[in-house]
């Protein structure tokens, strides 16, 4: 069976959900950056390491954030074909992705969502799939009323197949 990948349409979701930005940023105030810093940004949510700022430090092009983006998603890819071992709709998948791309693929394989999507009867402290999906609200220790919309919109598209933004 061929590895799925995120459809046009979950690009397109999540391109709009991280933004376009051409010009490094810090990730953390959203601010404009000339050196880099931990967290700094670019293209569709890009991490810039420190050893990529001489080539991304003065900004990149449209097509150079499109490709960094599909770089930048196959390892997402691959971690939730390795650790889903159900079979999921293209919509799912999506969704999973989607997720994985932004709480990490670590977090990810060790989620309650994986081991109640594996096994809808596994023990975890979350009495739904949906409550262990919502659970991932937290940055620095705070709920974030931009995670939370996320997440209910990454619950709808793996729910309903319905690929709407809040």
């Amino acid at each position: 069976m061929n590895a799925m990948t995120l459809s046009p349409q979950g690009i397109e979701w999540l391109k709009k959900v991280e933004g376009q930005r051409l010009q490094p940023y810090d990730d953390q105030t959203g601010k404009p950056i000339s050196a880099w810093v931990q967290g700094a940004t670019v293209g569709y949510g890009h991490l810039i390491l420190r050893n990529e700022w001489e080539r991304l430090g003065s900004g990149v092009s449209l097509e150079q954030a499109e490709a960094l983006l599909r770089q930048d998603l196959a390892p997402f890819e691959q971690a939730v074909s390795r650790a889903i071992s159900v079979t999921q709709s293209q919509c799912q998948f999506d969704a999973l992705v989607i997720l994985c791309f932004n709480i990490g693929g670590g977090n990810f394989a060790r989620s309650s969502v994986v081991k109640l999507i594996n096994n809808p009867g596994s023990v975890t402290t979350f009495p739904t799939l949906e409550a262990a999906w919502m659970a991932w609200t937290r940055s620095h220790g705070k709920v974030m009323k931009g995670l939370v919309n996320r997440r209910a919109a990454e619950w709808r598209m793996y729910s309903t197949g319905a690929y709407t933004h809040w």
